[in-house]
């Protein structure tokens, strides 16, 4: 059995080492489960997948604090892979609420979680850097007293919210959030990797990229050349597990026929596999 100790470790030796890994995205605790067997190195909640499991779409309010602690608790002790909650802007504007947030979120059994620069405003998107670096270290405070390394990620959203110099602003950013105390950098948005090589080479800390998401296709090997440490998906598996329930209905409604089972994992092998892990 890991202890939070033996998984914080790990999840700190693997932003360390020289090899990129792959933190796939859970949204439940059977999600999370396959993707441990699988062999994944570690877990990432999603936002999006947890609200999407609810009928729910994608936006800042749609699920609350309380619904995504529920679901990355459930995520947490479903596995013995190290953790990290999507938290969002940190369910809170001022760097108080982002402090006790983060308490509530490092007590759910995760190992590490990522907080946003997206403040909500449309006319103004990104909070501004003081305030992003104040709350950056108010959430890195409110881990300092655990026993063990928990590996805050801040994302700078400079590219998703259409900043007129997406890239200059992010590494300013990203870079400021280092000193405030992040252990990783996230910039999501940028879809090129020539692009990413240049994030990597400007930025002081393991750089954390998304992929599954539309564009030119990159891959692992690409990403490690160029020093990337981390790749997540996001809601990518979600939304393609949702996709294969809505193809399945249109072939049963409109064909007669059920070729999508084959797909499927067999009820003996799922039941063996829960099983372990009750």
């Amino acid at each position: 059995m890991q202890t939070l100790h033996d998984r914080a470790r790990r999840f700190q030796q693997l932003h360390e080492a020289d090899e990129t890994f792959i933190m796939a995205n859970a949204w439940n605790a059977g999600s999370a489960a396959i993707l441990e067997e699988a062999g994944i190195a570690a877990i990432g909640t999603t936002s999006a997948g947890v609200a999407y499991a609810r009928a729910v779409p994608d936006y800042e309010g749609c699920v609350d604090l309380g619904t995504a602690l529920a679901a990355t608790r459930c995520i947490a002790h479903a596995v013995q892979l190290p953790v990290s909650m999507d938290a969002e802007n940190g369910y809170g504007h001022s760097p108080e609420v982002v402090f006790s947030n983060m308490q509530r979120i490092a007590a759910t059994g995760v190992v590490g979680a990522s907080i946003e620069d997206y403040c909500g405003d449309p006319d103004n998107p990104l909070y501004d850097i003081e305030q992003a670096v104040e709350r950056i270290k108010s959430a890195k405070q409110a881990t300092a007293d655990l026993d063990y390394p928990f590996m805050l990620t801040a994302r700078a959203e400079c590219y998703l919210t259409g900043h007129e110099k997406p890239f200059a602003e992010a590494v300013e950013r990203v870079n400021r959030y280092r000193e405030a105390g992040a252990g990783c950098l996230f910039v999501p948005g940028i879809s090129d990797l020539a692009t990413i090589a240049e994030l990597v080479k400007e930025v002081d800390g393991p750089v954390s990229v998304v992929m599954g998401l539309v564009g030119t296709p990159i891959s692992l090997a690409e990403l490690q050349d160029v020093g990337v440490s981390r790749i997540s998906i996001g809601g990518s598996l979600a939304r393609a597990t949702l996709g294969l329930v809505r193809n399945a209905a249109q072939e049963m409604l409109q064909h007669g026929t059920f070729s999508f089972a084959e797909q499927q994992i067999v009820d003996q092998e799922l039941c063996k596999l829960f099983a372990n892990r009750k």
